[in-house]
């Protein structure tokens, strides 16, 4: 197999496809052609510092059109397809599901289908080293016991890569079955593919609808911090570059049909995930300095950003706690994850103060950081 590869990447310009092709291209010597339709949460602004790279190129393309995949597939004759693109919000699948299975069922469907046909008509080497990547989510699994539901001292389960798929939400339930798509046309097809689930990822350049993010943007701006239900919801959270570092890892040197579970050891309640920020906020960004919330030479309104937070009703069928076991990549790969909680949201944090500009530009009005689901 070439060292050097070609690899196509769907969804290259939302959150965690961004930081694949950030890391394809600063850290690899392969080349890279990022497919993305460019949806709300898709931004080209998060591949800047990548876009001049002679070893990039961008194609504005929907998976769910085959003849423009038939196309790019084509011209650009990639080594290896990594699937990213998906409607991922759980709020929003709740509201209107039908997007979801339209993009996640059916694109994945077209997808591989295209991908079939080019690989078809592949020889040689080419053919044989040839791989289709699709990266989903622990969602598909469903939820597992929550410490206040079991007796102290039992010892709690984890995602494994045999876990039985039991999704609670439209959105899982649809990447649910592209997952089984993709494992049916490796079966059926021999198509060479390989999957990944992984847990909640965090980091630069996330669309601003997902808890950290939100949580940050809001504090800053004195709003209020939403909590579901009791904050006691348990997620295991990834720092997006060390997720980047392990999907490279799989695609170029994970073995054909197998599935990989990556997640970042970092168990924690979102009522801790909320306190931790406002903490961290407290210290490098004080709230008496902050003129969004204390105007110059105004009362202070509130003393801490803790205080901001809220508790508002519980999302519909609400998964309680998600926690991966991802000892299969760390013995097979060799991938750990490098960044600790403290250490990646304390670097998150500092990524936003950072970057206002960016966070204004992909709020572009149609979303205003409010409550998305029923």
């Amino acid at each position: 197999m070439s060292t050097i590869k070609k690899i196509l990447v769907t969804g290259g310009a939302g959150f965690i496809g961004s930081a694949v092709v950030r890391h394809l291209i600063n850290e690899t010597d392969h080349s890279v052609i990022n497919v993305d339709k460019l949806t709300y949460a898709g931004n080209l602004e998060s591949l800047t510092s990548v876009s001049d790279n002679p070893r990039y190129a961008f194609e504005q393309v929907d998976i769910c059109d085959a003849v423009e995949l038939k196309r790019v597939l084509s011209q650009h004759q990639p080594d290896i397809v990594m699937h990213l693109a998906a409607e991922s919000h759980v709020d929003r699948s709740i509201d209107g599901p039908g997007e979801f299975i339209h993009t996640n069922i059916v694109g994945t469907f077209t997808l591989l289908e295209q991908s079939r046909a080019y690989w078809n008509q592949l020889d040689g080497d080419k053919k044989t080293d040839f791989r289709f990547h699709h990266i989903s989510t622990d969602e598909v699994y469903g939820d597992l016991p929550h410490p206040d539901e079991v007796e102290v001292g039992v010892l709690l389960p984890l995602f494994t890569e045999t876990t039985a798929y039991a999704p609670s939400s439209p959105y899982s339930a649809s990447k649910a079955g592209s997952d089984h798509l993709v494992r049916a046309w490796q079966k059926t097809y021999k198509l060479p593919t390989l999957v990944t689930n992984c847990s909640n990822n965090y980091g630069p350049f996330h669309f601003p609808e997902k808890l950290i993010p939100l949580v940050i943007l809001n504090a800053l701006e004195g709003k209020a911090l939403p909590v579901y239900g009791k904050g006691n919801q348990i997620r295991d959270w990834l720092y997006v570059e060390d997720h980047a570092r392990a999907l490279v890892l799989v695609a170029t040197q994970g073995k054909i049909g197998e599935t990989y579970n990556i997640g970042g050891h970092n168990e924690k309640q979102n009522v801790d995930v909320v306190k931790t920020i406002c903490q961290i906020l407290d210290e490098v960004a004080p709230i008496a300095e902050n003129t969004n919330i204390r105007p110059e030479g105004g009362a202070l309104a509130v003393q801490n950003y803790e205080s901001l937070m809220t508790y508002v009703k519980d999302r519909p069928g609400h998964d309680m706690r998600y926690a991966i076991d991802a000892s299969k990549i760390q013995r097979e790969l060799g991938w750990t994850p490098q960044e600790t909680f403290e250490s990646g949201i304390r670097k998150t944090v500092q990524w936003y103060l950072n970057n206002q500009a960016w966070c204004k530009h992909v709020q572009d009005g149609t979303y205003q950081r409010e409550r998305l689901g029923a």
